[in-house]
């Protein structure tokens, strides 16, 4: 048991370290092959473990080493391997592997390969660390370190300026949610004398901290995790990762960065479920999200903006969720939406490779027929993700807004809304991509093809898994929600009566309304969207995202910026007179020193007489 943690836990971090003194050494595809492996590892160790707690063991924390005793806090290298942390590392090894196998052939005309898969397995690692650790601290290494792979794969293309901004855009706004989750962290530890978790679950038991200052605590993580998460207001670094290579974007998207937030409060649920006030926060912040990034999703016309807009706003959906109490679904959802949007990017990915880097809807259409498995497999995602019976988002979907109508009407209306959009802006990207005639140049037609084996099976896969993925949690099975169960409060289960069978039909009709919509404007009526610069109304509004952008940078970092000019101008002048000034007077005192050691004998007898009669002076004169 001991060997298979291990492995599961450091394979990453070895093919990051072979990859990154031996990967030009080894060649492209070496390179590719060892990354890929590494993971694959981890991915095999995680289903023996998964095996045995399915089984009904229970698996002993894992400790790797002692850290340090702060008072009475005692943090350790902790790793907890139960339902939840096992469940989430099977789809971060599993899809992460099969990106990893798409990214051999992806990336390999890219002469900095080599460092790609290292950046990469460096990523699972950090993802892995995340989710296993049993304590705070370990759990924030692996969010750090996530965050700064991010940065790295995100300006991976680092000679283009704009991907380099898009790097630092990411990494500086997950600072700022991360401050938040560290004063969680500090409010927790000082008031509970632990960062381990299930010391945290029985310190709270005993009502070792006042509801304000847990409160705190719980909206500070939150802070966090809207960071991490890509939640109103700090959302809008997500959309610019898409500047990294694609293989990337899916990993964000699906598999990794993105659902550190759901996790963390997941992990937390015991904590969270002591602040009902902070849990409605989480509901309204999630759906006001989930409708915000539905709205700019509407009318972008870049394939990978549009699916990283579709995220932003299921996550919005997940976190809504979470602040219903119905975690075991917020984790259903984020298992299907890891299938069917690592396949849509992945597919995206596929119709870039084919176009040669064309990532402009407008300038695509008639794919179908000449990428026939990329269609298939994008057709059943787009599906999926529009919550069309039977495919597995519509099982998770639909939990979330029955969720959500047992709990609070508005939130189910402005849900189901969100997700009506979504079946638009998802359709709307199928059929201006694989539909009509191809609208590129003739170089790019004459180009056309279906991509390689390395690129279409990982496609295949994960198709299927968006196909059949909602039979984990079916109802009447409910498999998952028993997995889970020994780690959420009970609460009752929601039964296929009347009810659920009309928030089922509802939800399917408006994912069809919105369907309908889409074909009568890009199939019917063979509508292109116009030129960027004549847009006009409420389209130019969200095609310029609701100038949220240029919002915080006339609220925030321009303020910013003339606060460090005055410093600079006036007050960094200031100081440095001021420190120079002291070194002007040593300069010149040194001066006037330097006068008389001019090597006369004479004035250094009578400087040293001098000495001796002041030292005499002193013991007899001055002292009696």
């Amino acid at each position: 048991m001991e060997t298979t943690i291990l492995l599961l836990l450091f394979t990453p971090l070895v093919g990051f370290l072979i990859n990154t003194f031996f990967g030009k050494t080894l060649g492209k595809t070496g390179s590719g092959i060892v990354g890929t492996l590494a993971v694959v590892l981890s991915f095999l160790c995680t289903l023996c473990l998964f095996s045995q707690i399915n089984a009904g063991d229970t698996l002993p924390k894992f400790h790797l080493a002692d850290w340090f005793t702060l008072g009475k806090i005692n943090v350790n290298f902790d790793f907890l391997f139960d339902q939840l942390s096992v469940l989430w590392l099977l789809f971060v090894t599993g899809i992460g592997s099969l990106i990893h196998l798409y990214s051999i052939s992806y990336m390999h005309d890219d002469e900095n390969m080599h460092k790609f898969f290292s950046y990469l397995n460096l990523f699972v690692f950090f993802m892995i660390v995340l989710v296993a650790g049993s304590n705070l601290l370990i759990m924030f290494i692996g969010w750090e370190g996530v965050g700064l792979c991010s940065y790295l794969l995100i300006g991976f293309w680092y000679k283009n300026q704009d991907y380099n901004d898009a790097a630092k855009k990411a990494f500086i706004m997950n600072r700022i949610g991360d401050l938040g989750f560290l004063i969680g962290i500090f409010v927790l530890g000082c008031y509970l004398n632990t960062l381990d978790f299930m010391e945290i679950k029985a310190a709270l038991g005993k009502n070792s901290i006042t509801p304000a200052l847990l409160s705190i605590a719980a909206l500070c993580l939150f802070i966090g995790a809207t960071g991490k998460s890509a939640q109103l207001p700090l959302y809008t670094w997500l959309p610019d990762a898409m500047a990294g290579p694609t293989p990337v974007s899916a990993l964000i998207h699906a598999a990794t960065m993105v659902t550190a937030g759901i996790f963390m409060i997941t992990r937390l649920n015991f904590l969270f479920e002591l602040t009902p006030d902070v849990k409605l926060v989480i509901a309204i912040v999630g759906v006001i999200t989930a409708l915000v990034a539905a709205a700019i999703g509407l009318v972008q016309n870049d394939i990978k903006k549009v699916l990283a807009y579709s995220t932003v706003s299921q996550l919005g959906l997940m976190f809504l969720a979470l602040g219903l109490g119905a975690y075991e679904v917020a984790v259903f959802h984020v298992i299907t939406h890891a299938f069917f949007k690592a396949c849509l990017f992945l597919g995206s990915g596929s119709v870039i490779h084919a176009l040669h880097g064309e990532q402009d809807m407008r300038n695509m259409g008639g794919l179908r027929k000449v990428m026939p498995i990329t269609f298939a497999t994008m057709l059943v995602s787009t599906l999926a993700i529009a919550g069309i019976f039977p495919f597995a988002g519509f099982w998770s979907k639909d939990e979330i807004l029955m969720a959500a109508f047992h709990h609070n009407t508005i939130l189910w209306v402005l849900g189901s809304i969100a997700s009506i959009m979504t079946a638009f802006y998802m359709f709307r990207l199928l059929y201006l991509t694989f539909f009509g005639e191809f609208r590129g140049t003739e170089e790019q037609k004459h180009h056309l093809h279906e991509s390689p084996a390395l690129i279409t099976i990982p496609l295949v896969i994960l198709g299927a898994l968006a196909t059949i993925g909602g039979a984990i949690n079916l109802p009447g099975s409910n498999w998952l929600s028993h997995y889970l169960a020994p780690l959420f409060k009970a609460h009752e289960a929601h039964h296929l009566d009347g009810t659920a069978y009309m928030l089922m039909g509802i939800a399917t009709v408006g994912a069809l309304i919105g369907i309908a919509i889409a074909y009568n404007m890009y199939i019917s009526k063979k509508q292109v969207p116009e030129a960027d610069e004549n847009v006009q109304g409420l389209h130019k509004v969200l095609a310029n995202k609701f100038y949220l952008d240029e919002i915080y940078m006339a609220v925030i970092v321009q303020p910013i910026y003339a606060v460090s000019s005055f410093f600079k101008k006036y007050t960094e002048k200031f100081v440095s007179k001021l420190v120079f000034g002291f070194g002007d007077i040593t300069y010149a005192l040194s001066l006037q020193g330097k006068r008389i050691q001019n090597g006369n004998i004479g004035i250094y007898l009578f400087a040293f007489i001098l000495g001796i009669c002041g030292f005499l002076f002193y013991l007899f004169v001055n002292r009696q």
